[in-house]
């Protein structure tokens, strides 16, 4: 079993990913958004980073993609969206309260986030489950702000060094990659992982079988 990070390193890697800012991507950890109610949003976004990065005794990593304008980029968290926040399904998270954080009628939803949080739940790992991304930050589509695009390799490139620096706090634990840019980036790094199906688009039962095998010590 590895040892959770201290918060000194958990603060210190969030200071790091909130430093950068690069056109045509949204940091949630220092930028504000249009839609965001509150000034300090992105402190308040860094504050649930923290909480979700402090899980007591991590068993498992998930690395994705990219931030996504539905999750992450309001959340403050990967693959975790404001609704789930608000219904009380992240663990250490405060519930909204009636206090949220983006100005949209309804809390923001994200598909893949529903899904990845259904099956944590599912196979008992919720609490011990912590999420990265390839590339920390939401990188905008042709549509603006509210649209998402897959990371350049310039991108991609830039995030190299906040993913090896977040691994490096959670050492000796699983690592589940979402898909293709995942994987291919902790190759890239020669980071030891299993890939499994991205949850979206029909994948859920294929991205759940491979969470199960792959805590089973099966593959």
């Amino acid at each position: 079993m590895s040892l959770p990070p201290s918060h000194a390193e958990i603060k210190k890697l969030i200071h790091a990913i909130s430093l950068p800012k690069h056109a045509g991507m949204f940091n949630p950890w220092s930028e504000r958004s249009d839609s965001d109610l509150d000034f300090n949003a992105h402190n308040l976004r860094q504050e649930r980073l923290f909480r979700h990065l402090s899980a007591p005794n991590p068993q498992l990593v998930l690395i994705g993609e990219a931030a996504g304008y539905q999750g992450c980029r309001f959340s403050g968290i990967p693959f975790t969206s404001e609704r789930l926040i608000c219904e009380g399904k992240i663990p250490r998270i405060n519930t909204c309260n009636g206090a949220r954080i983006s100005s949209r009628t309804r809390p923001w939803s994200e598909p893949s986030a529903t899904i990845v949080w259904r099956i944590l739940d599912a196979l008992g790992l919720t609490e011990s489950t912590v999420l990265s991304n390839a590339v920390p930050w939401h990188p905008e589509g042709k549509r603006g702000p509210l649209s998402n695009r897959t990371p350049t390799s310039k991108e991609k490139g830039e995030g190299l060094h906040y993913l090896k620096h977040f691994l490096s706090l959670f050492p000796n634990i699983p690592i589940a990659a979402l898909g293709n840019i995942a994987s291919g980036t902790l190759t890239e790094l020669s980071i030891a992982h299993t890939k499994v199906r991205h949850p979206a688009y029909g994948g859920a039962t294929k991205f759940s079988e491979g969470l199960r095998q792959l805590m089973n010590g099966s593959v």
